[in-house]
């Protein structure tokens, strides 16, 4: 049995898209495309084996060169950053709502931006209180300082 070059280069064509899954780089997809061309020139004329394959590099470079930066922004989409992305710093001076009553000696919980955090404060402060972020502590990093409101 032999396999047609339009088989051949469709098969060949498959193979990078595969390729093009597993390893997700998009760069294997043009090279898909410039064998599915071939296969399409193939097919529609009386072409040699070399032309086959100048039809294949050409292809191949012509899309990769000129639609891979588009196909990129279009495909990975972007980054959004929001306010909060800022990390500990960017919630001082909020305000956030008392879930487990704080002593002086003992932290409690407050609830900010739909997250629970550890907070200590100088004074009681009882639970539902709404309290506001005055500084994060030196000793753990993931514990605020409160005060209430």
């Amino acid at each position: 049995m032999t396999l047609s070059p339009q088989l051949i280069w469709f098969l060949l064509g498959v193979a990078f898209l595969v390729g093009e899954m597993a390893l997700p780089g998009f760069i294997l997809i043009f090279f898909t495309v410039g064998c599915w061309i071939a296969a399409i020139i193939t097919w529609g004329t009386n072409i040699t084996v070399t032309g086959q394959v100048l039809v294949f590099v050409a292809i191949s470079l012509v899309s990769l060169f000129s639609l891979r930066k588009y196909s990129l922004k279009t495909f990975k989409g972007s980054i959004r950053h929001d306010e909060d992305d800022g990390g500990m710093e960017s919630k001082i001076g909020k305000t956030a709502q008392v879930t487990q009553a704080i002593t002086p000696h003992l932290p409690g919980e407050i609830k900010m931006g739909g997250t629970f955090w550890r907070a200590v404060a100088d004074e009681e402060i009882a639970k539902e209180q709404s309290v506001i972020i005055v500084s994060q502590t030196a000793d753990e990093g993931l514990t605020f300082k409160v005060k209430p409101l």
